[in-house]
């Protein structure tokens, strides 16, 4: 199977690393085709685009699915879109 490659901003990158942040939300429109049906080993969440073998901006995690969900974030603006949350605990 194959690796899901996620690059984050540093703040949601942090706040995963933290365990306060357990979905990474991507928009349904563009994300669904790329999620559904798929399996993946692992999950690899970036800072940003780092360095090869720069491996403190690099967090690994087992891949354990994703859900549709409704949310208002300020990322995706004032509106409630659906997303795919992507589960990175």
């Amino acid at each position: 199977m194959a690796d899901l490659h996620l690059n984050l901003k540093g703040i949601y990158f942090e706040q995963i690393r933290d365990g306060t942040k357990l979905f990474e939300d991507r928009s349904k429109f563009i994300w669904w085709k790329r999620l559904e049906d798929r399996q993946f080993d692992r999950v690899f969440i970036k800072c940003g685009y780092p360095r090869g073998g720069d491996v403190d901006k690099i967090i690994e995690r087992p891949w354990r699915g994703f859900e549709v969900q409704m949310i208002t974030h300020p990322h995706f603006g004032p509106d409630t879109i659906e997303v795919c949350s992507i589960r990175v605990d």
